[in-house]
């Protein structure tokens, strides 16, 4: 059953974070695209996403939803999409931003369905592992989603370097295409349709899981402290090749941040079963913290402090990876809320942090007179740092605040082995 889960979450991964990498340099250099341009076409995405999150999760919370048929429809969604974005030029007179805003608005819609599918699944799959299942689920499947993510960002750069440069965005898609199907296929004997309702039962629309202090809350946490990672997931690859000056090494550099994720999973999953969540998480944010602040004193050439920095902030993610989606999974379970619209709600914050980082800060660069690949005024690069280190800085200052209002082993349900010791 596992390795079968940890082989979807690095399907979704490829979805996910880093899209967000690579958008803005394939959106900039191969069609011609402000950043702007690009910020306006994933907040006009969010605000779909606003629309159509909770609605795929009442989908997949239907009594006897066809939770195959549906994760098929995701799957082929999710590779159209790819292949739109990555590979085929805009058809019928689109403009590339058109064509662009068409192909992710099918990545993202079928992402949320593949994923609110997937992490719903996963609430059944760990109670029926018993006491700790939510917590070596989630160590499994962020383990898997890192390997997902380091190989879906490295590999154009990986593509490039064997001489496939042209066509590294187009190969990019296929591989992704190959990745689904497998994904798609190992995954598929576990989907099971939800059990029947019995009579009189409804299921909680969106007004009533918001009105659960516990999840509104979680929600909240999983939203501030998405934001930092997507602030400096974004602008990745800006900050190497144009801040440090080493463009060569954004390949590496992307590899040792998401190995130091996958890798210190498992451990941050133990820390936390020993000393608590509120802990491991403020020991993980501290860290992230604290290797942004020096990223942001780096300059040009400072290759090997760039690496620790990486590795410290890939550890820090590690933490974030595991610990909130186990949590927020087992307080789902707690508080016998649906699933499917939970999770929905979940996709949409942790979307809403990427895109909004992306849809503000690009264009706040742009106002700066930030421009990828040429010769940027001290104002512009400036601006860069502030955005790419400062910034998230301070963001994930909030998120330790709300952190610390985490309650002390307050839970009693399947939430309890997390918060224990806290």
């Amino acid at each position: 059953m596992y390795p079968r889960v940890a082989l979807f979450a690095a399907m979704l991964a490829f979805a996910g974070l880093p899209l967000y990498v690579h958008l803005p340099r394939f959106a900039t250099g191969e069609l011609g695209l402000s950043l702007a341009a690009l910020g306006g076409v994933l907040l006009v995405i969010r605000l779909m996403d606003f629309l159509q999150d909770p609605f795929l999760g009442w989908l997949a919370d239907r009594p006897r939803a066809p939770r195959r048929a549906l994760a098929a429809l995701g799957a082929g969604g999710l590779a159209a999409g790819f292949l739109g974005t990555f590979a085929f030029a805009a058809p019928f007179g689109l403009s590339p931003a058109g064509w662009l805003l068409i192909s992710l608005a099918l990545v993202f819609t079928a992402y949320s369905l593949l994923m609110i599918l997937f992490y719903g699944e996963g609430v059944k799959l760990a109670a029926e592992a018993g006491p700790g299942g939510h917590v070596r689920l989630a160590g499994l499947r962020e383990a898997g989603t890192a390997g997902g993510i380091i190989l879906a960002t490295a590999l154009p750069s990986l593509l490039a370097a064997t001489g496939r440069e042209a066509t590294a965005y187009r190969d990019f898609a296929l591989v992704a295409v190959a990745v689904i199907l497998l994904a798609t296929l190992a995954m598929w004997p576990l989907w099971r349709p939800n059990a029947r309702r019995a009579p009189g039962q409804t299921v909680p629309g969106p007004r009533a899981l918001f009105a659960n202090p516990a999840l509104r809350f979680l929600l909240l946490l999983g939203f501030v402290n998405a934001m930092p990672v997507a602030a400096t997931s974004t602008l990745f690859l800006f900050f190497v090749e144009d801040r440090l000056a080493l463009p060569q090494l954004a390949g590496p550099f992307l590899l040792l941040f998401f190995a130091a994720a996958g890798a210190t999973a498992p451990l941050w999953s133990r820390v936390a079963r020993r000393f608590g969540v509120r802990r491991t998480l403020l020991t993980g944010m501290a860290l992230s913290v604290a290797a942004f602040l020096w990223a942001a004193a780096l300059g040009p050439g400072q290759g090997a402090a760039f690496a620790i920095v990486c590795l410290a902030s890939g550890a820090a993610v590690g933490a974030d990876m595991v610990l909130l989606p186990a949590l927020f999974a087992a307080t789902v379970e707690e508080e016998s809320q649906p699933e499917g619209l939970a999770f929905g709600l979940w996709a949409f914050v942790a979307k809403a942090a990427l895109a909004l980082a992306a849809g503000l800060l690009l264009p706040l660069l742009d106002v700066f007179g930030f421009v990828p690949g040429q010769e940027n005024s001290a104002h512009a690069t400036g601006a860069l740092v502030f955005a790419y280190a400062l910034l998230p800085c301070a963001l994930k200052l909030i998120a330790m605040a709300l952190v610390l209002r985490l309650p002390r082993g307050a839970a009693s349900g399947p939430a309890a082995p997390l918060l224990r010791g806290a």
